[in-house]
């Protein structure tokens, strides 16, 4: 049985047959450009397993190259110490291919079903699926996640522009947008194309799967889930890195500033009562050009109340984000007792003590990456931290 294929692709199947060990087995062939490649398909209890072996490492690459024509997302895998490379691929895969191939596999599957060698319950489950073809939350590839120079990477890579196309597809479906949540690279003369989930984009999908709606919600959280998974795969740094961008995204914007009412904090052995009453953020110019962020938060702290301004730059050689406040020599109980009042406050709303130091005659309260991270959490605050973290790393 031959089916014919865009690309000059040809795919057919033959010998459909019982094996020794019980298995129901066929072999499938795929053809483009004059080269042919002979494959196994074995219908197993639980899935359908395509699978091709060879001691050449690179007639196992032109399999894997020419099943990823078909649509497949397929890797060439050494098998242990021996000298042999496989290509694999299970049902969900198989399901995200070309038609003709999701074609050819029914007609195995379904051949086999009506001479009563497999579970007929089961082979409708994989006819069905097959059919319709993979669904936009079925079938995720494989993301690498591991850390560069310290910073997250996630990326998915393939030479098959239909598979690059489909995840572009899904994560736009997600919520996310591209430049600003990913980026894409498309295949292009036989070099692989990529799928790269930026910082903001692994925050905003950790968001959506907690605050989004409907399929939005359902895609973000499967893919959230999915990279933890491969981060956890990973291990140690790389999973910690992984667990700190979920976490700080799923966190973003869930709270509001009049939530804290009355919150008790310690500084320098002392008590604290807070009662934040409300705050915003907003860009402002530095004398250098560069973009600075001000956050104003008024609030009462032991009883007096004041509006609290801290802003936000970029500095060193590490463009590292850092808050100052300088303490109010006019408030209650002078500098000292001001500047107290403010590291109360922010420790209440961070979760985090600030710095408190002297400078000549001046008090300055200074805050990092991690205070902001959790000034981040406030919905008045949210939007106006986020658009300012990614302008000023420009």
């Amino acid at each position: 049985m031959e089916l014919g294929a865009e690309g000059a692709l040809n795919i057919r199947w033959e010998g459909l047959r019982e094996t020794e060990g019980g298995r129901v087995a066929a072999d499938l062939t795929i053809s483009e450009g004059g080269v042919d490649v002979k494959y196994n398909i074995y219908l197993r209890e639980d899935d359908i397993l395509l699978q091709f072996r060879s001691a050449d490492r690179g007639r196992a690459e032109l399999a894997a190259r020419l099943l990823r024509h078909a649509g497949v997302d397929a890797e060439v895998k050494k098998v242990g110490g021996r000298d042999e490379w496989r290509v694999e691929a299970t049902t969900d895969m198989l399901a995200a291919g070309r038609r003709e191939l999701r074609d050819a596999i029914a007609k195995i599957v379904g051949t086999a079903r009506d001479n009563g060698w497999i579970n007929e319950e089961t082979a409708n489950r994989w006819l069905d699926k097959l059919r319709s073809g993979i669904t936009l939350r079925e079938g995720w590839p494989k993301y690498e996640v591991k850390l560069a120079k310290g910073a997250l990477v996630v990326r998915y890579r393939s030479t098959n522009l239909g598979n690059i196309e489909r995840e572009v597809k899904r994560l736009r479906a997600m919520g996310l947008v591209e430049d600003i949540h990913f980026t894409v690279k498309m295949p292009d003369g036989g070099k692989a194309g990529y799928v790269s989930i930026l910082r903001e984009g692994l925050e905003r999908a950790a968001w959506l799967s907690v605050h989004g709606e409907g399929d939005q919600q359902k895609l973000a959280a499967e893919f959230v889930d999915l990279i933890l998974k491969r981060a956890e795969k990973k291990g140690g740094a790389v999973y910690e890195k992984a667990l700190e961008v979920v976490r700080r995204g799923r966190e973003v914007g869930s709270l509001k500033l009049a939530d804290v009412k009355g919150a008790e904090v310690f500084v320098g052995g002392k008590k604290y009562v807070v009662t934040v009453l409300g705050g915003g953020a907003e860009f402002d110019k530095g004398e250098s050009g560069r973009k600075l962020l001000r956050i104003q938060i008024t609030a009462e702290v032991d009883g007096v109340r004041r509006e609290y301004t801290m802003t936000f730059g970029r500095y060193g050689k590490d463009n590292k984000a850092l808050g100052r406040a300088y303490a109010r020599a006019d408030a209650p109980g002078g500098r000292e007792a001001d500047a107290e009042r403010f590291a109360a406050l922010i420790k209440a709303l961070t979760g985090k003590e600030p710095w408190v130091y002297r400078v000549g005659n001046k008090m300055v309260v200074e805050c990092g990456g991690e205070h902001l991270d959790g000034f981040a959490r406030y919905a008045e605050l949210a939007d106006a931290i986020t658009s300012w973290l990614k302008i000023a790393e420009r």
